[in-house]
């Protein structure tokens, strides 16, 4: 009914408009390039306008997702065909499709190295959770009977030294759990308990290859070594610690009845997280020994979760039938009725139930922005605050930006301008970019998700009312890391 409306209401005429100035793009009357030795410059043309156009709208949608509960893979895969879709079309007019071919192959391909990386990563995360590992973090918190400012500081350090490993919204869904059941009733505690939950994953996420997509990035593209990300951690450490010392204190010293929950991990639940330190080590000698990219080292990886998958499917009713047998000899009738639901594991199930919206989403952005970059507006950019700004205004910026756009494409921007910087000015882009959306909830996909989890408790307006707190942090880890690492820049 509402489209129908907007027909009525002079839709049309927009829409008719729409369309010519889509047909205006192709027009070679209207291009304004210039050809260069491998690519044309589209900056100024109509083609390359609605380019800009497209990504804007697609970003809208990605950025209005929960209102419009349109998942946001959705408008970056169209708007990333779409923008190709016209490169396409002006290079074949001009007789030059391979060096438009040979550009979407390149960015394919760094979405490739990514996308495999993150899916033996999130296959890892969830064979944990499928063994009951996170469950059983749960439960021991909950059972301790901790006063609710201890629980504020456990679950803030958990998330900021969980995240470095395992990914920030899994960290900050399970600390979330825990301040959810230890804190029922106490709104303010968990507001707060929230707050410091997203700051610390994401100042977590910041020293680690793997604690973000970001970091991850960067250090695939080999402009920042392995260990050199770790000269971060006491800078990251501060842009968590800071914020949380001052809400603590508005936390009481309030000691909750504590619940006994007794968690059982399944059969191979600590030599799965063996198995993922030592896939993360196959990694990093892969890239730092043999010059090879990351990406092999961890689909290697898989390859040793996929072994010892077939192992506990061999031994699955010997181990089933030992448990049982302890169970009854404790006479515990809870953990025989788990033992009678447990099914043997299965590898390819925890593979598809990687987070697929978010990894096509990667898969949208890096095509958009490879897009746009290929016709000549990262350099525009670049140029305007690489060159125009001091590149530490420029990184501070970043973060700022990051803020409010997904530090995603903000970070693949930045790669894809590759400006000439210091390693010190890398560190601390790469700092900004994972800590700068920790100053609002919608900054962050761990923001966001704990949005959804304490609806109606932790929210957009309760996040911002500790903005300016958050904010010391930023600046406090950005002055640390310039302090620290001075002989860097």
């Amino acid at each position: 009914m509402k489209l129908q409306r907007w027909f009525k209401n002079g839709g049309v005429g927009l829409f008719s408009l729409f369309c010519i100035a889509i047909l205006s793009g192709f027009s070679p009357a209207v291009w304004a390039m210039t050809e260069g030795t491998e690519r044309l410059d589209l900056t100024a043309a109509a083609v390359g306008y609605l380019a800009i156009c497209v990504f804007v709208l697609a970003y809208i949608l990605v950025m209005a997702e929960e209102a419009l509960h349109l998942r946001k893979s959705k408008p970056v895969l169209v708007a990333a065909g779409i923008i190709w879709g016209m490169i396409g079309f002006v290079y074949v007019q001009h007789g030059m499709s391979e060096v438009s071919e040979a550009a979407f192959k390149h960015n394919l391909l760094e979405y490739a190295e990514l996308l495999l990386f993150l899916l033996v990563a999130m296959t890892y995360i969830n064979a944990m959770e499928e063994r009951n590992l996170f469950d059983a973090i749960r439960g021991w918190l909950v059972g301790r009977g901790f006063s609710l400012r201890t629980v504020f500081w456990l679950t803030g350090f958990m998330a900021f030294f969980i995240s470095p490993v395992a990914d920030n919204l899994t960290t900050a869904l399970l600390m979330c759990a825990v301040v959810m059941k230890v804190g029922a009733g106490q709104r303010k505690f968990i507001t707060l308990a929230c707050i410091n939950i997203v700051v610390a994953a994401n100042a977590g996420g910041a020293f680690s290859p793997f604690g973000d997509i970001t970091t991850l990035m960067v250090w695939q593209k080999g402009l920042v070594h392995f260990a050199d990300f770790f000269h971060l951690f006491i800078p990251a450490l501060v842009n968590f610690v800071l914020p949380a010392a001052i809400m603590s204190v508005f936390i009481p010293r309030y000691v909750p009845e504590p619940e006994k929950e007794q968690v059982y991990t399944k059969p191979g639940a600590k030599r799965i997280v063996a198995l993922f330190l030592l896939t993360i080590a196959t990694a990093v000698c892969a890239h730092s020994f043999f010059g090879m990219p990351p990406v092999l080292g961890m689909m290697t990886g898989l390859g040793f979760l996929q072994f010892f998958g077939y192992y506990l499917r061999k031994t699955f009713d010997k181990s089933v039938a030992r448990e049982r047998a302890k169970a009854e000899l404790r006479q515990d009738q809870q953990r025989l009725q788990q033992l009678g639901s447990v099914v043997p594991f299965d590898v390819f199930s925890r593979i598809s139930r990687a987070e697929w919206d978010t990894l096509l989403f990667f898969y949208g952005v890096v095509l958009c922005v490879g897009g746009l970059g290929f016709m000549g507006y990262l350099s525009l950019v670049s140029e305007a605050m690489y060159s125009h700004w001091d590149a530490t205004y420029a990184n501070v910026a970043i973060g700022l930006l990051s803020s409010v756009v997904d530090n995603i494409p903000v970070m693949f921007a930045v790669l894809t301008m590759n400006p000439e910087m210091a390693l010190g000015q890398w560190l601390l882009v790469t700092l900004t970019a994972g800590v700068g959306g920790s100053l609002l909830s919608i900054g962050s996909a761990a923001g966001v998700a704990l949005m959804g989890q304490a609806r109606g408790i932790y929210t957009f307006g309760a996040h911002l009312r500790w903005t300016p707190v958050i904010a010391l942090g930023y600046v406090a880890s950005i002055l640390v890391h310039m302090w620290l690492n001075a002989a860097m820049f």
